[in-house]
């Protein structure tokens, strides 16, 4: 059975630094793409980051380019998320997703297994 716990959540304040971990178990998803969404209240769950297996090629929404850092350590199945200069607006319930399914990032139907979620909230 394939879970992805993540972890690392927590309450900050804005200009603060979070760091996310997402650990994988059940197979491997070194050759696969990890990546991170979030989703606001009252918003749709939307892309953030993506990862590629095997390159380590990344993708950031415009939102967070330049402040987000995606990374992954295939030998610990796990794929990180640092959040530097944080804001207001990046409150959100973080999922961490991979997948098996090809696809563009960015649409949440191309990623086939996801986290519970972990909140991370940004005080002003």
């Amino acid at each position: 059975q394939v879970q992805l716990v993540e972890s690392g959540g927590g309450l900050v304040q804005a200009g603060d630094s979070l760091r996310l971990s997402c650990a994988a178990s059940g197979r491997s998803f070194s050759r696969n793409a990890m990546a991170w969404f979030r989703q606001a209240p009252g918003n749709e769950r939307e892309f953030v980051a993506a990862i590629s297996g095997r390159s380590g090629n990344t993708n950031y929404a415009d939102s967070v380019k330049g402040r987000f850092t995606i990374s992954r350590d295939n030998a610990k199945n796990t794929v990180y998320l640092q959040m530097n200069s944080l804001k207001p607006e990046d409150t959100a319930i973080y999922y961490c997703a991979a997948r098996t399914i090809p696809g563009d990032y960015e649409t949440r139907v191309n990623w086939n297994y996801w986290g519970q979620g972990t909140q991370v909230t940004v005080s002003s």
